[in-house]
């Protein structure tokens, strides 16, 4: 019998005792977010993805949207009080963070970020978005989370 894995995100959850889903896929390497939602049989709107991204100062801030959409770094930039942010390059993303491209979590950083979640999140019980490893997925409700990463919610998607 193989041993449950367990992310650093999903351990995290688990301290705080809150309540979550797990969801696993098959798959080895990183796949976009519709293709993960589609694959997983859930709206596109309740699955997000996380984005890094550096202001001009190197200060580092996670962004958090629905896989179909596109965050709109204008707002993005206002909603954490810079005047304009760029992503973060995908190969400082491990270094920085501790998770590889498509197996990115807002929770369980190396450092704590500022966190900006899409305010549609709030339209749902739980969203589901990445467990910290490729092919791993938590669903969670997102009031949940506040507790645990300094996060917000705001209208961050492009129009």
């Amino acid at each position: 019998m193989s041993k449950k894995i367990k992310t650093n995100a999903m351990r995290i959850l688990d301290i705080n005792n809150i309540k979550y889903q797990e969801r696993v896929l098959d798959i080895k390497e990183a796949l976009d977010g519709v293709s993960c939602a589609n694959m997983l049989g859930v709206p596109l709107e309740s699955t997000f993805k996380t984005l890094v991204t550096v202001s001009k100062s190197k200060n580092y801030y996670v962004f958090v949207v629905p896989v179909a959409e596109k965050l709109s770094l204008k707002k993005a930039a206002s909603s954490v009080g810079e005047k304009d942010l760029s992503m973060l390059p995908q190969k400082e993303l491990l270094g920085l963070t501790g998770y590889v491209h498509g197996g990115c979590s807002p929770i369980g950083m190396k450092k704590v970020f500022k966190t900006v979640i899409d305010e549609t999140a709030l339209l749902f019980d739980t969203i589901i978005f990445s467990g910290g490893k490729i092919g791993y997925f938590i669903e969670v409700n997102p009031q949940d989370i506040v507790d645990i990463i300094p996060v917000s919610f705001n209208d961050i998607l492009e129009m």
